[in-house]
């Protein structure tokens, strides 16, 4: 086994989880919270690589050219505009059906799901966009004396680390030491209780899909500019992954999604550099089957408790 070869995959697969991770929280949030899942998610972090493109497009048509503000406005933006988005989906597809059986929210959010792409498609057109290139460069580690006995770890890839474990770590800190986070555990243990406690319920599912939905963000952005491509339908192919991510975490547990996102992208990194990127997909289901198999409520989950 080549140390390069096998530093270069851990490295791709490090940053293809922390990816994964963030965008896994949205799932687990709004799971722990109402105990449903959001499969509209995916494509919020899809409308969030649009949204990048447009943005750093228009500061580039204003004259915006340093890097450091153009990003840090983009990222703002792209954020604001995609947690308007968490809002609107729960308010116009799980609100109003609070009451109903847990299927028909369901059914509601694949029919969101379903319009945000075809109005991006019709929007933006059915082919593939890109932006230039941001934070070019990389910093290169010497595994020996060989001209190609190194791997590299980008600019954009650290970025995508530090940004990563830093959102992952403030949102750890609100949930359990603010007054925001005691109201989302409250109401994940007792929608009925927290309501006589004094608790918006309804405010705060809203505020967990805003906040999911900015994760989700936070991930089309990075993306955006690692890859530099997005279509309409990236939405449904990572969003299938997160949430495989999440389930394999612990659905519903914040570390869970982290570490879930993590293992499943070093696995397809692996896989796919060692064997075959045709097969990645099938081998990491296969490891998420194995998992619940012996853990059905994930690495992290906690074991479901009927309530009497």
């Amino acid at each position: 086994m080549d140390g390069h070869i096998f530093g270069q995959q851990v490295v791709n697969g490090l940053v293809l989880g922390m990816i994964y991770g963030l965008i896994a929280v949205g799932y687990s949030m709004v799971y722990g919270v109402i105990g449903m899942i959001n499969f509209a998610h995916g494509d919020v972090y899809m409308v969030s690589a649009y949204v990048t493109g447009i943005t750093l497009s228009v500061l580039a048509y204003f004259g915006v050219e340093a890097i450091a503000p153009t990003l840090l406005i983009a990222l703002v933006f792209v954020m604001a505009v995609t947690g308007v988005y968490g809002w609107v989906i729960e308010r116009v597809a799980y609100r109003p059906l609070r009451g109903a059986p847990k299927l028909t929210p369901l059914i509601s959010a694949i029919g969101v799901s379903l319009f945000l792409q075809a109005y991006v498609q019709l929007a933006q057109g059915p082919n593939p966009q890109g932006i230039k290139p941001y934070l070019a460069g990389a910093f290169r580690i010497w595994l020996g004396t060989g001209e190609d006995q190194f791997f590299q770890i980008t600019y954009i890839q650290i970025v995508i680390v530090l940004v990563a474990m830093a959102s992952m770590a403030g949102l750890a800190y609100m949930i359990k030491y603010t007054s925001l986070g005691r109201s989302c555990r409250a109401t994940q243990q007792d929608p009925k209780m927290a309501t006589l406690l004094g608790i918006d319920t309804h405010q705060v599912i809203s505020i967990v899909f805003v906040i999911g939905a900015v994760s989700a963000s936070i991930a089309g952005f990075l993306v955006t500019l690692n890859y530099g491509s997005f279509d309409f339908y990236i939405g449904f192919v990572v969003g299938v992954k997160a949430f495989t991510a999440a389930v394999l975490g612990g659905i519903g547990s914040l570390p869970g999604a982290l570490l879930g996102g993590v293992l499943l992208g070093l696995l397809e990194s692996l896989f796919s550099g060692y064997v075959s990127t045709d097969y990645k997909d099938v081998f990491s289901f296969s490891v998420l089957i194995i998992v619940l198999i012996f853990k059905p409520s994930g690495l992290l989950g906690r074991p479901a408790v009927e309530k009497v």
